[in-house]
C-alpha cells in the first residue's frame, strides 16, 4: 500500500525509518515564504481546562515548534518567592530546605500585572513585589480523644501547609488585589510537619522572574510537544489475528467491529491514531507486518501545554508568541545596526 497524499512522513518499518519524497515541494526543503506559511499554518485547540491544553500546531518546522517549547520554559515570566525572611524556625527541617521548598510553591499572582524588579535594588515598592508572611506554632490538643494516636488529633498545627501562608499588602496593594488573586494556587501543599514546641516565624518576598534564571519561575509543570502518528491497514485482518493486531498497541488505537455473532467476525479497524507509541510491536508477528503502514506526519505537532497555576495554558501559549516576535524583531534591527 501507498500513501497516496503529500504530507511530509516519517515511515516507520522493523528496523529502520525512512522519508516519503512528496511530489511537491513542502516547508522542508522551500524557502520560507511567509503567505505560504499563512496558508498551510492552523492551530486547534484539541483539549483545554484551567491547567492543562493540548494543541495540534500544523504547517511548522521542527525548529519553530521547539522554539515555542523553549519559550514556555524558560522566557515566560511568573511571580514566586525568591527571599525568605527567617526569624525562627524549630522545625526538623533546615533553614535552606524550608525556603527552598516554600520558593517552589506556584502563586496565584498575574505576572503580567507587575514589573521586573531592577538588578541592584531590595527595596520593596507595589509594583515589582509580594510579601507574605507563614507564622504558626505547634501545641497539643487538650480536646482529643484518648485513644486516638493520629498527630492530627492529638496535636494543633501538627501539619504546615500552603493555606497558612498569608498575604502582607503592600503600599496600596490592599485595593488593587485580593489575597485570593495572589496568593498559592493550591491550599493543601504540605510545606513541613510540626511537634508541640516546634514553630515557624518567616517573612516572603515574591518577585518577577523566568524559568531560565530559576525553575520556580516557570509557568509550566511541563509542556512538550511529538510528532502526530498516522496508522493505516493494508489489508482486512479478522479473527484471532484481529485481537492480537488491537493488542499491538495502546488502548483505544485500534478497535474491533462486529459483522457477525461469531468471534472470527471481528474485524479490526483504526480508531484513534492519535495516541499510539508507535512502539512496532506488531512486527513482532510475520502474519500482521505487512497489515499495517506505521507514520508520522513531520509538519504536525502536537502540544501538551500544563500550568502551574499563575498563567491559563493558552495564556502561557500566546505569550510565547509575543516573545518570539519580541526576539525576532530585536534580531532584525540589531542587524540592521551592524
Amino acid at each position: 500500500m501507498t500513501l497516496n497524499d503529500d504530507k511530509p512522513r516519517v515511515i516507520l518499518q522493523e528496523y529502520k525509518v525512512t522519508h516519503n519524497v512528496p511530489s511537491a515541494e513542502t516547508i522542508f526543503d522551500e524557502e520560507f515564504n511567509i503567505d505560504t506559511f499563512k496558508k498551510r499554518f492552523r492551530a486547534v485547540v484539541v483539549r483545554y481546562n484551567n491547567l492543562e491544553m493540548e494543541i495540534d500546531l500544523i504547517g511548522i518546522h521542527p525548529f519553530i515548534a521547539n522554539t515555542f517549547r523553549r519559550i514556555m520554559l524558560s522566557d515566560v515570566p511568573t511571580m514566586a518567592i525568591d527571599q525568605v525572611i527567617i526569624a525562627n524556625n524549630t522545625s526538623i527541617l533546615r533553614d535552606e530546605v524550608l525556603a527552598h521548598r516554600i520558593g517552589l510553591i506556584p502563586l496565584k499572582a498575574d505576572p503580567r500585572l507587575f514589573e521586573f524588579r531592577p538588578d541592584g535594588v531590595t527595596e520593596e515598592n507595589e509594583q515589582n513585589t509580594l510579601a507574605f508572611e507563614l507564622k504558626i506554632k505547634c501545641t497539643s490538643n487538650a480536646g482529643t480523644q484518648k485513644d486516638s494516636t493520629l498527630p492530627e488529633d492529638i496535636y494543633k498545627n501538627s501539619n504546615v501547609y500552603s493555606k497558612h501562608i498569608k498575604w502582607l499588602p503592600i503600599g496600596s496593594q490592599e485595593s488593587m488585589y485580593k489575597e485570593k488573586d495572589v496568593g498559592p494556587v493550591h491550599n493543601d501543599i504540605l510545606i513541613n510537619k510540626l511537634r508541640p514546641g516546634q514553630e515557624i516565624d518567616l517573612k516572603m518576598i515574591a518577585v518577577k522572574g523566568v524559568g531560565k534564571d530559576h525553575a520556580k519561575f516557570s509557568p509550566v509543570a511541563t509542556v512538550l510537544y511529538r510528532i502526530l502518528p498516522d496508522i493505516r491497514l493494508t489489508r482486512e485482518v479478522s479473527g484471532e489475528q484481529a485481537q492480537r493486531l488491537q493488542q499491538c498497541f495502546a488502548p483505544g488505537v485500534i478497535e474491533l467491529r462486529s459483522n457477525g455473532p461469531s468471534p472470527e467476525q471481528r474485524v479490526a479497524y483504526v480508531k484513534s491514531a492519535r495516541y499510539d507509541t508507535c512502539s512496532r510491536n506488531v512486527f513482532r508477528y510475520d502474519d500482521l507486518k505487512d497489515a499495517v503502514i506505521m507514520s508520522r506526519i513531520k509538519d504536525h505537532f502536537i502540544f501538551n501545554i500544563e500550568s502551574t497555576g499563575a498563567l491559563a495554558p493558552d495564556v502561557i501559549f500566546i505569550e510565547a508568541i509575543k516573545i518570539l516576535k519580541q526576539k525576532a524583531t530585536a534580531l532584525l534591527e540589531a542587524l540592521e545596526n551592524k
